[in-house]
């Protein structure tokens, strides 16, 4: 499941947010179905960084990974 994750983070994930000067990085895969994620870049300490954690990052993922249930940053 992290290489899934991380083909898509890698793949349609980052290049979105690079064009904010951002990214987000995979910290771990738990056995729940949890995908924790941390912002890097621009879109740390952003303002929208929830909204992209919930709509940008979450959507792709579970869109593409079945078995991921939630994502959090951390």
């Amino acid at each position: 499941m992290r290489e899934a994750i991380e083909k898509v983070l890698t793949e349609e994930v980052n290049p979105m947010l690079s064009m904010h000067g951002g990214g987000v990085e995979l910290v771990e895969v738990t056995d729940e179905g949890v995908a924790k994620v941390r912002l890097v870049g621009g879109c740390c300490g952003c303002p929208s960084a929830q909204a992209t954690i919930t709509q940008v990052v979450e959507g792709a993922i579970k869109a593409k990974v079945p078995g991921v249930k939630k994502v959090e940053a951390v």
